[in-house]
């Protein structure tokens, strides 16, 4: 894990974000996901610079394409973010399940 998965996964375990229970590194078909909450169907993926470029960028509208038609949802959250203001990162994932 990167230190920014390190750092959100310590954030979100333990049911420490609203009650939520997330999973790190959960398998959805071909693709593992960073963190997964079952009870929203939601999947969280940080994205560090690989995801900048434009292979990565298409690599991951492929993936969330992928995800989206089994009825989950993604939330993309900038590593950077988590590093620096985890407080947006985890607003984010709560506006993403509708808290």
């Amino acid at each position: 894990m990167t230190l920014s998965e390190v750092a959100l996964w310590t954030a979100l375990r333990g049911k420490r974000l609203e009650g939520l229970r997330f999973r790190r590194q959960h398998p959805l078909g071909p693709y593992v996901v960073d963190f997964y909450c079952a009870a929203h169907r939601l999947a969280v993926e940080l994205d560090g610079a690989v995801h900048s470029s434009e292979a990565g960028a298409d690599r991951d509208a492929e993936r969330d394409l992928w995800i989206g038609r089994q009825g989950v949802r993604v939330v993309r959250i900038p590593g950077e973010l988590v590093l620096g203001d985890m407080e947006a990162a985890l607003r984010m994932i709560s506006e993403a399940v509708g808290r």
